[in-house]
């Protein structure tokens, strides 16, 4: 009789993976980035234990939006107070706040509650092509094949 493997949180080796925005779909590459956030690139993937790998996302800045959404596209939140609803489009965020604007897409893709949680916490997401990561020496991954 076969069993299924079920990974423990102990077992889980852990990779660290570098990926590189520049002119990437903000959708493509928060899809392939949660993915492995998640670790379904594994064969040990466990849907409730956490198997993902650490990913640093640099060049931030360079993050690609496809058709309009630079000018259509808008982000809203609300401060709390009475009339106090901030918006701003795709294209304002990626110029002020671009690590900001692929680390929310991202975490709009894993699972909600206290797994997608810790698994959000080991995305590091970066303006520019450096990186405070060099000890633990990350693999280059480039997502252009994978999509």
């Amino acid at each position: 009789m076969r069993t299924t493997y079920i990974a423990k949180p102990g077992e889980v080796e852990r990779k660290w993976y570098v990926v590189d925005a520049t002119d990437v779909p903000l959708g493509r590459l928060s899809s392939v980035v949660a993915s492995i956030l998640r670790g379904k690139n594994k064969p040990t993937f466990t849907p409730n234990v956490d198997t993902g790998d650490f990913v640093i996302v640099i060049n931030a800045e360079k993050i690609g939006l496809t058709g309009h959404k630079a000018e259509r596209k808008v982000y809203y939140h609300h401060t709390d107070h009475p009339g106090g609803l901030k918006s701003r489009t795709a294209g304002e965020f990626r110029q002020n706040d671009s690590e900001k604007l692929i680390a929310l897409s991202i975490k709009g893709m894993l699972p909600k509650g206290t797994l997608g949680r810790e698994q959000a916490k080991k995305l590091h997401v970066y303006r520019g092509a450096d990186h405070k990561h060099e000890a633990q020496k990350p693999e280059v991954l480039d997502i252009t094949n994978l999509i």
